[in-house]
């Protein structure tokens, strides 16, 4: 993928090298431990300072961090300018989301976030998190090779926030109460596939507005998607394939949705809950 010299966003809180705040994930303990401090005499603002105080040593990130760092700041501004002409085409503003990197464990409009959880989409605070280890998982784990598999997990992401925007996120989390925790499932695979889709939307838009796309990109993206797919995982954990307990769609779902939104570009043919395709 051809991303060096280019335009890195300004959307991005680094928060590498600090620890979640205190009353985040620190549970009661965490509590009357303030609590006491308090009883006996301590300043309130100096607990203040110590629950959301960021260290004040410099980190030293390794170059292979740093070069990582670079690279998300710019595929994260490549998705601002495909997804501001986009919305400008059909007479709308992009509101830009933001990205959070981490290291180990940070806060989150969602709750407590953890690298174990991968890259996420919070809804609540706009905001997408990813630890930067995440990258060297998806090739030591999945054998996944490529720079821009790693670009199409925050394509993806962004495809999340794209449904934020929508209203599609809020009308699925609305009929969460009314149906079945299998059907809810089903949902939760048609979401997915369509931030896969507009994942594929971005690539498409990308390419045409900046030509950077190398040979084998798109087939290290499908890579991607292939190894991260419901039915994959379920096998690679030892389990029997179970449909039911699909959040994300298959493999071959994946790949396919990933492809159309490439090859049409069009985000008007990505409503995948009305879509019978790959079911």
């Amino acid at each position: 993928m051809r991303w060096q010299g280019r335009r890195q966003s300004d959307n991005v809180e680094d928060r590498r090298g600090s620890k979640a705040p205190l009353a985040i994930g620190g549970g009661l303990g965490a509590v009357v431990i303030v609590v006491l401090y308090l009883i006996m005499g301590g300043n309130p603002n100096e607990v203040l300072q110590q629950v959301v105080q960021q260290p004040t040593t410099e980190t030293k990130f390794s170059p292979r961090e740093e070069e990582l760092a670079a690279f998300t700041k710019v595929v994260l501004a490549d998705t601002e300018d495909v997804w501001d002409s986009v919305y400008r085409s059909i007479g709308d503003v992009y509101e830009q989301p933001r990205l959070v990197l981490f290291s180990g464990s940070t806060s989150s409009g969602c709750g407590f976030a953890s690298a174990a959880s991968g890259p996420f989409y919070c809804p609540p605070d706009k905001r997408i998190y990813i630890d930067l280890s995440f990258f060297d998982e998806l090739q030591q784990r999945f054998s996944v090779e490529g720079e821009f598999a790693m670009a199409y997990v925050i394509a993806h992401e962004v495809g999340h926030h794209i449904q934020e925007l929508m209203g599609t996120t809020n009308k699925l989390q609305a009929m969460r109460s009314g149906v079945s925790e299998t059907e809810y499932n089903k949902l939760s695979v048609k979401l997915e596939l369509q931030a896969d889709f507009l994942a594929g939307v971005w690539a498409h838009h990308a390419q045409r507005q900046k030509n950077i796309l190398e040979e084998g990109d798109i087939a290290s993206a499908l890579a991607a998607a292939n190894a991260i797919g419901d039915d994959r995982l379920q096998q690679a954990a030892g389990k029997t394939v179970n449909p039911d307990a699909f959040t994300h769609g298959t493999s071959k779902q994946r790949m396919y949705w990933f492809k159309k939104g490439f090859t049409t570009g069009d985000i008007k043919d990505g409503n995948t809950f009305a879509s019978t395709e790959m079911e």
